[in-house]
């Protein structure tokens, strides 16, 4: 893997977290954020990512890469599913005092995702538009649904940036809490809190060992809808992130859903191999 600058890119996604549209009971309501200053000025890097089953299974390969030019970061994440699934997401966003989202696109389809989804955030003008099918049982071909609305953004938007803002925060703070877009039912704002544990955990590369520190991630259900969610099982699972700090810090593994109701998966950083892995159909 080589990158100039700074971390490798299990940092840069997804949302993963976008990944993070798997709330359906979410107050509307949004009380105040954090912006999350700069302390770590994102580089050029490309590297790989490996997505598991809980139980080590590998069900994607993926890529993730950023260009920078100036001030305005372009970051990009892939996964090919085995099953022919495909995860795609971009987000651009500007590195100044703080990190300013300014335009997203995921693409979610494929049998790993039950119903699938494009999202599309503007967020110089206020506009997001969502692209779902919603497939009801194993006979059903889906049903499009396209949303176009127009939004009064928060400058804190995380979608796409989560990685990012967990390696910029600032060492012994017990909590941040940052803005998402998500899109279950429609498009609305959430919070999500950024904590750590307290805990570290070990992990290897060959024989040398490291500390990772563990931050949960954690979305508010406020008001009614947040006290009855856990009774009727829509509260959505924590996310769990782990951290190597220093200079740089790196994110070096995510465990969680990627959609709403989904199973709960791990990603990692990964390094090249000279052979094809078994039942890749590569030569």
């Amino acid at each position: 893997m080589s990158q100039k600058n700074h971390p490798p890119a299990a940092s840069k996604s997804l949302a993963l977290y976008a990944g993070l549209a798997i709330v359906s009971l979410l107050a509307p309501s949004i009380l105040r954020a954090d912006d999350v200053l700069v302390r770590h000025r994102q580089g050029a890097l490309r590297g790989f990512l490996v997505l598991r089953t809980p139980d080590g299974a590998t069900i994607a390969d993926g890529e993730a890469s950023q260009v920078v030019s100036g001030s305005r970061v372009t970051s990009k994440t892939q996964f090919h599913f085995k099953d022919g699934s495909t995860y795609d997401e971009t987000a651009i966003f500007s590195q100044s005092k703080n990190f300013r989202l300014q335009n997203y696109h995921l693409i979610q389809r494929g049998p790993s995702f039950p119903n699938p989804i494009e999202v599309f955030i503007d967020c110089l003008r206020g506009q997001v538009e969502v692209r779902s099918q919603e497939v009801r049982s194993h006979d059903d071909k889906g049903h499009d649904k396209v949303i176009k609305q127009h939004m009064d953004l928060p400058t804190d938007l995380g979608n796409g940036l989560l990685f990012t803002l967990f390696e910029n925060l600032q060492p012994g703070t017990s909590k941040t809490t940052v803005s998402l877009l998500v899109t279950t039912p429609k498009p609305r704002i959430v919070r999500v809190n950024l904590s750590p544990t307290g805990t570290k955990d070990p992990f290897w590369i060959g024989n040398s060992k490291y500390d990772a520190v563990h931050y949960v991630m954690k979305i508010e259900i406020g008001g009614i809808a947040g006290k009855v969610a856990p009774l009727v099982g829509k509260q959505p699972p924590d996310s769990q992130v782990w951290i190597l700090e220093g200079r740089p810090p790196l994110v070096v593994k995510f465990e969680g859903q990627l959609f709403e109701g989904g199973p709960v998966w791990q990603m990692e950083l990964t390094a090249p191999t000279w052979t094809p892995s078994a039942g890749s159909g590569h030569q």
